[in-house]
């Protein structure tokens, strides 16, 4: 498809070999990037086994955890793979759904908007219409502007005579003008249809990667980035064509009449000036209508039943302390009696840990700072810490008296 694209494009035909060579190009990327990529033994095709493998086997890992995935979430995932199958793999279906909305869509809603207003080539042919403006620029820079010197005749002189001339002010500014408008022109109109239309060409092409990451939910954001220079691209395509054709509307006429004055010989000394101001302005329209169509595209966003559900897929791997936590707080129940089974006998474990380190070591207690925290039932921890080795009994100062030997002292 590449080979049969136009070239050379020079001479009377420049817009028209300009555009179509363009044109013919970003439908050659996108049809042929993604025929490239969608066939056997591809990258595409490797990339596609790969992820819908890891979506099989997260599937089995949270089955292994116990969370069954409901039908809400089941038919969901379902879904999303046989969209991407049929998008990534089926060039039918994504010429119809994605390929012809970007590429021939927007001609088409372009010419339902201008025709109602009898825009220049809303019925078609609008690269026809601004080559017929271009030839037009470029007879009346060949024409010339006709700037005449003006005579200038004194005060008090009777004889009606003129005595000097006014010169140009500003000498071939006129010439450059005129150039400098059809440049403008042209830079405008050429650059911002092939902007748009190798953007969605090439993006076109790159497509079945970018629907694979509609599997996972790390990745989805940039299937969302996607669709949004992908839609983007087509409402820029929309706006620039509707914009060239206001600027037709008001060029063609008006080349047509100042062509017409030039050639009666009339001179026409401020018309380039206002051509240039004129394509000027609206070549900061096309910048703006473009800015604009890209902001009004980042505002797409995928429902959130398709975010959820991969969240719940992964948060299955990740754990379900924090889903216990939320469960509790919302039943109202203590901090410890949402926790899980796992929690709860770490915590046991270390709670005997720290009983028998207080058991082995009573004398770190003796401190101020050394306090140990003890949990669990009260009747595991001992009232009174275990006397050292040796000194079970204490060895007394004074001497031993019995009460017999005391009556006997006072007897005698």
């Amino acid at each position: 498809m590449i080979a049969s694209c136009p070239t050379t494009p020079q001479g009377a035909v420049f817009v028209r070999r300009m555009m179509d060579f363009v044109d013919c190009q970003a439908q050659a990327i996108g049809s042929g990037g993604y025929q490239a990529l969608a066939a056997p033994g591809s990258t595409l095709s490797l990339v596609l086994t790969g992820f819908l493998t890891l979506v099989v086997a997260l599937l089995g890992y949270r089955l292994l955890l116990g969370r069954t995935p409901s039908v809400r979430d089941g038919v969901l995932t379902l879904v999303k793979i046989g969209i991407v199958l049929a998008l990534a793999t089926s060039w039918t279906a994504y010429r119809t759904l994605i390929y012809d909305v970007a590429m021939r869509g927007p001609a088409e809603l372009a010419a339902d908007i201008g025709r109602p207003a009898a825009l220049p080539g809303a019925g078609g042919g609008l690269v026809g219409r601004l080559a017929f403006a271009d030839r037009a620029f470029q007879q009346l820079a060949v024409a010339g502007t006709g700037n005449l010197v003006l005579p200038v005749v004194p005060a008090g002189n009777t004889t009606g005579q003129p005595s000097a001339q006014t010169p140009d002010m500003f000498p071939g500014f006129s010439s450059f003008a005129l150039g400098g408008s059809r440049i403008v022109f042209l830079t405008a109109a050429l650059g911002g249809l092939a902007l748009v239309r190798l953007i969605a060409g090439l993006l076109l092409a790159l497509g079945p990667f970018f629907i694979a990451f509609l599997l996972f939910e790390g990745t989805r954001g940039l299937f969302e980035g996607w669709i949004r220079v992908l839609a983007g691209a087509a409402l820029g395509a929309i706006g620039t064509a509707v914009v060239l054709g206001v600027e037709l509307a008001l060029l063609e006429p008006w080349l047509v009449d100042l062509l017409t004055r030039r050639y009666a010989g009339e001179a026409i000394p401020g018309a380039p000036v206002e051509l240039l101001v004129a394509t000027v302005l609206f070549a900061f329209v096309i910048l703006g209508i473009i800015y604009a169509s890209a902001r009004v595209a980042m505002g797409f966003r995928l429902p959130p039943a398709w975010r959820s559900a991969p969240g719940q897929l992964a948060s299955a791997l990740r754990g379900e302390e924090r889903h216990y936590a939320a469960a509790a707080g919302e039943r109202g129940l203590a901090p410890g009696e949402g926790r899980s089974r796992a929690a709860t006998l770490v915590d046991a474990v270390a709670a005997s840990q720290r009983r028998e380190a207080a058991q082995a070591t009573p004398g770190a207690s003796a401190g101020p700072g050394s306090r140990v925290r003890h949990e669990g039932p009260a009747r595991d921890i001992p009232t009174h810490a275990t006397a050292p080795l040796g000194q079970s009994y204490r060895r007394r100062t004074t001497a031993r008296v019995s009460a017999r030997a005391g009556r006997r002292d006072l007897a005698s």
